[in-house]
């Protein structure tokens, strides 16, 4: 199956030579053709394998490729480089640059990105939950696996709702419905916000271990921190989505239940 080839070529590869990989596979055809398919399947296995690649400028520039600058939380404004030379001081296997304020991205693209790094959250978001449960499966104290403890299960268990929650609204944040870009903010803001959700409980539930460089959650908590402030953060989205809805004076329907 193709997710099962997608898988295996990203574990095996990240950056320059994942890039290389992807358009070796179609990954640009797919992109063309199919992008309700390729977009969320790519992206969340960059977030459950931990691997990265500058895909997400195909999906903002489209056919004309390149290396846009990218909004960033906080007013900066970043470049997402080809390459491998480190850029981002928190997560240093990504080569992200800071870069002067560039044009504003068309709305179509800024909301197709968003929905791309939403994507991507919820891949991180489900890997974080992942190494959380099987400690939890596997840690014993007081003669017990700790996965018994009713503290750790409510954190376990707020964590898959926060993320099955996200990507329902990724879902429901679909083209053509989202003429506006409106779904596409709402949904990378609840991506975001599952994602720093995921990050907290998941670090309380591995304890000091989750901590040590050695195990590989610290990766994921760096790339959640760095995707949630690309193309703004989930704060700043939030107080964009209330400036919208004060400015249309009611709240349009987003999905269809």
């Amino acid at each position: 199956m193709l997710a099962d080839s997608l898988r295996t070529t990203m574990t095996a590869a990240s950056g320059a030579k994942l890039d290389a990989a992807l358009n070796d596979v179609g990954w640009r055809d797919m992109l063309d053709e199919i992008p309700d398919v390729a977009v969320p399947l790519v992206f969340r296995l960059l977030g459950e394998t931990g691997a990265h690649a500058p895909v997400l400028n195909d999906v903002v520039t489209g056919a004309a490729g390149g290396t846009p600058p990218l909004p960033f939380a906080g007013g900066c404004w970043v470049v997402w480089e080809r390459g491998d030379g480190p850029g981002s001081a928190l997560d240093d296997e990504l080569p992200i640059h800071r870069a002067a304020q560039g044009d504003p991205l068309p709305q179509d693209a800024l909301a197709a990105g968003r929905r791309a790094v939403g994507w991507w959250l919820i891949g991180t978001s489900r890997a974080m939950l992942s190494l959380a449960r099987q400690h939890a499966l596997d840690r014993v104290q007081f003669g017990r696996h700790i996965s018994s403890f009713q503290a750790i299960r409510h954190r376990l268990a707020e964590t898959l709702v926060a993320i099955e929650g996200a990507e329902a609204t990724l879902h429901a944040a679909a083209p053509p419905d989202d003429a506006d870009g409106l779904a596409a903010l709402l949904a990378k803001a609840a991506a975001g916000q599952a994602a720093l959700t995921a990050a907290r409980h998941c670090q309380q539930v591995l304890g000091g271990i989750g901590f040590t460089a050695e195990h590989p959650l610290h990766r994921h908590v760096k790339r959640a921190l760095i995707l949630d402030g690309l193309l703004g953060s989930s704060r700043e989205l939030t107080r964009e989505a209330g400036t919208i809805l004060r400015a249309k004076g009611f709240a349009p329907r987003l999905a269809q239940l």
